[in-house]
Parts: C-alpha cells; structure tokens; sequence
C-alpha cells in the first residue's frame, strides 16, 4: 500500500496548504480549503505509456541540447470545416495541443466539440463523455445532422466518430491505445478521475492530475486534445488556475441567453493571437458560422432615430461594425443613473465629463444609459467617438444619418486621438455601403515621407479627418 497523506486545497484557486485555513493566502478568499486525500502514483496502476503498462514504446530520457541544433519543420495545422474555430485557433489545429474550453451551462460548448467530431469523416475522432449517455449524444448528433432513412448525408459520416462514455483515465487511455484516433474530445474535465488520487472527481488534485495525463499523451503522440470546462458563478474555469497554465490555448465560449448569437474567444493561445473571436449563431441544428458579423450586429431600420450611431471596432484582426445606442433624460430623482450595457461605465463616465467641460453640454441632472447591441461587450477605444456622437444625438434629439460611421479615439481634452489599422476601418465601412466616416486627424500622413501614408484615392467612401470634438459636432449638427 502506498504511503498517503492529506492536504488542504483552496477551491478557487488552487492554493495548497498543510492544515485548514479560513482565509486563502493567495485569493483572498474566505472558507474554500477542503480536505483532499493524495497518494503517491503506485506502480501496479497502469499509467499512460507508462513503465510496465503493456506500451510497446520504449521510455527514453530526454537530453539538454542547444537550440540551434533544433530541427524545425513548416509548421502543419489540421484545418476543420469550421472556420471560425480556425481563426480562433491561429489557423487550425496544432498537433499535439490541448485546448481548454470554457463557458457557462448549456451554452453550447458540448454541441460545437460534437459539430466538429461530425464535420471530420476523414479523421478518427474520440469523443469522451462522462456526463452524458452514448444515447444522449446520438439524440444530439442526430438533431445537429439529420440523417435519412438510408442512413447517409452528404458531408457527413458515423463511421468517424467514436463515442467513449467514461471517466476513469485509465480505462480512457486503454481504448486510446486500441482506437489509435486523430484528435480526443473530452466532456468534461471535472468529470474525470484519475486512481492515483484518492480525492472525488472534479476536485483541485483531480483536475490537476486528469489533465497532467492527458498534456503527457497529447505531447507523446502528437495528438491534439479538446477539453471542456465547467465555470464558477464569476466566470471563471472551475478547478486552480494551473489548468490554465498548464494547457496551450484557452477558449472561451460566450454568449447572452436572450440572444442568439455566441462568441468563442481566445484568452490564451500559444500559436496565435489572443485576441481573436468566432461568432455562431445558435439554431435548432446546432451552430451556424456567421461569416460577415457586422450584418447581424447592425439593426435594420426604416426612419432616423435619435441615439444611435454606428462605430467600427477591431476584434483581434477582424473589423466589425457595431451600432452603439444612447438615452439622455432629464432625471427622476436626486442622483442622474449611469448605465452601460456591454462598456465600460468607467470610460463612459469620462466621455460624459468631457462632452460637458469641453463642449458645453449639461448632462450633470440627465439619465446617461448606454448599450452595444447584439450583446457583445467592446473594450476598443476607437468607439470612443461614435458613444459620444450618439449621447450628444439623444441629448438634443437629433438623428445622425445612418451611412455615416465612427472610428476615433477621444482624449481628456477633448481631442480625437488616431486608432491602429484605421485602413481596414475604413474598407470593411466602404464594403457595407457606408458614404461617410469619421476618422482622427493624426492618422493622415504628415508628410511626404511619412512611412504610415494613407492613401486616400483607392476609397470611394468621404473620409472626414478631424482633430477635436468641436468640429465633429460641427460638421454633424451645424
């Protein structure tokens, strides 16, 4: 019997301690240490490729060696059918990478992984589930892929697929080495267990050790790994924060249950950008790619309303056009209400004190509230302009024209300060049809030999260049 022993681990974060304590040292946060039974790995306990396992690799120990005697080969990406998932991912599937998904309960996490084991006939795909029946899951293949009587659609094939419905790693590994597959989904990692732990599934040791398991043969085998995360009622990944450390990319999947439209958003990403989102729009079917986002996110409307302006956005390396809303009145009570859906009520508090120092406006007694539609929520500063356009609209009940859009930042003292990639602002604004935008001043050349030229003459759209805000109100309200 191997030698055990008990520790105290913090349920938020991770934090290991010897004995019980009130408060976590790391988090600050209070009564989350639970008891957890650890046991040191016993070697009758088959592990993945593991010494006495019955793996017919051979061990070897791995020697320092210089990084220029480093082979490296053109990197290979595994494409998918889905290419929101491929511009997420840096452009497709890295082999050998474990991937963490993250999102809120039945937003779609387990319907996307299941599209993707269902789009890729080709590939030998492992789906493991250890929350829901084999039966379940073919419910759910079916309503995502309606299949005939024959039994056969075009594009799609069972055979491909191969469902796994446990939660033991070493059972998993078992049928990994009989299946041999291409890619593993596991839903979820809190549902698994490892028996060199003697702590319940989902527990911090748990999680810990089940995906420590799993990094070790994505590594081996150069097989890429999809896991599922549960999230906390903060939003963040359930288990410590070494799951996140420990993987290569974390996606997050998000999304408002009154609409219908998803975001899957990289947070961390070793080969790509962190700063890229997929947009889906969720169907009876399942989930459908929404290649042009900017048409969903803009309402279409017959008459001019007063509020509303449209800005454009960056997300990662895709321009987006969203339309921002604004209510201004006068205010019921003492104390004016400041509302935000989907920015920043700090930076919306900033654009209000300098429309009324800078500009004149008197919004200290008015109700301010703000809203991003299609219930995103944007971090650019390049909207800065259309949210104050929009306020100053509502203010004086003024429609702006819905072929002008907005791409500038506004600064303390009232100046229109340049944005970054101001060039695919302005032809992603010319190719929805747009006449008229907005843009800094500071993002023209300033001189002949300025190396960010902006050359104007291959965009149709009217580019008005403007240094303060003044002169936006100006050329807007007259």
């Amino acid at each position: 019997m191997a030698k055990t022993k008990s520790a105290y681990f913090c349920q938020s974060c991770g934090y290991e301690s010897p004995k019980w304590l009130g408060k976590c040292p790391a988090c600050q946060q209070w009564n989350t240490f639970v008891e957890e039974i650890i046991e040191k790995p016993n070697s009758a306990i088959p592990d993945w490729k593991a010494p006495g396992s019955g793996s017919t690799s051979m061990q070897r120990a791995n020697k320092a060696v210089p990084v220029s005697s480093i082979t490296f080969t053109e990197e290979h990406r595994i494409y998918t059918p889905d290419k929101e998932l491929n511009r997420v991912l840096g452009g497709g599937i890295v082999p050998g990478s474990l991937v963490l998904i993250g999102g809120e309960p039945g937003i779609g996490k387990s319907t996307l992984m299941l599209q993707l084991a269902l789009s890729m006939p080709a590939a030998k795909i492992l789906y493991v589930s250890g929350e829901e029946s084999d039966r379940q899951i073919k419910m759910r293949a079916e309503r995502i892929t309606p299949l005939p009587p024959e039994g056969r659609v075009s594009g799609y094939s069972g055979t491909g697929c191969f469902v796994l419905t446990e939660t033991s790693t070493q059972n998993i590994f078992k049928q990994i080495e009989q299946l041999q597959p291409d890619m593993v989904i596991v839903d979820s990692i809190q549902t698994l267990y490892s028996a060199h732990i003697e702590s319940t599934p989902g527990s911090v040791s748990q999680v810990r050790e089940c995906t420590a398991e799993l990094l070790r043969f994505a590594k081996e085998s150069s097989t890429p790994v999809f896991l599922i995360g549960h999230i906390t009622k903060d939003g963040m990944i359930a288990g410590p924060k070494i799951l996140e450390h420990m993987v290569d990319t974390v996606l997050q999947f998000e999304g408002d249950r009154h609409h219908v439209y998803r975001i899957l958003r990289a947070i961390k990403n070793r080969f790509g950008s962190a700063s890229e989102l997929g947009i889906y729009e969720m169907k009876g079917a399942g989930l459908r790619e929404v290649s042009n986002p900017s048409e969903i996110l803009l309402s279409q409307r017959d008459e001019a309303l007063s509020g509303i302006t449209i800005s454009v956005t960056l997300e990662g390396l895709r321009p987006m056009l969203i339309e921002t809303q604004a209510l201004v009145s006068t205010s019921a009570y003492g104390t004016p209400q400041r509302s935000a859906t989907g920015f920043d009520t700090r930076r919306m508090n900033m654009l209000l004190a300098v429309l009324e120092k800078r500009c004149g406006f008197r919004l200290g007694t008015q109700d301010v509230f703000l809203n991003i539609t299609g219930g995103i929520k944007v971090e650019d500063p390049a909207i800065d302009l259309g949210l104050a356009a929009a306020i100053i609209s509502s203010h004086e009940d003024m429609p702006i024209s819905s072929k002008t859009c907005f791409a500038a930042e506004l600064g303390l003292s009232g100046e229109v300060r340049a944005v970054n990639r101001v060039e695919q602002r302005i032809a992603e604004a010319q190719k929805l049809g747009f006449e008229q935008i907005f843009i800094s001043k500071y993002n023209l050349p300033s001189g002949k030999a300025d190396k960010n030229q902006l050359d104007l003459s291959h965009y149709k759209i009217e580019i008005k260049a403007v240094s303060r805000i003044e002169e936006v109100f100006g050329l807007l309200f007259g």
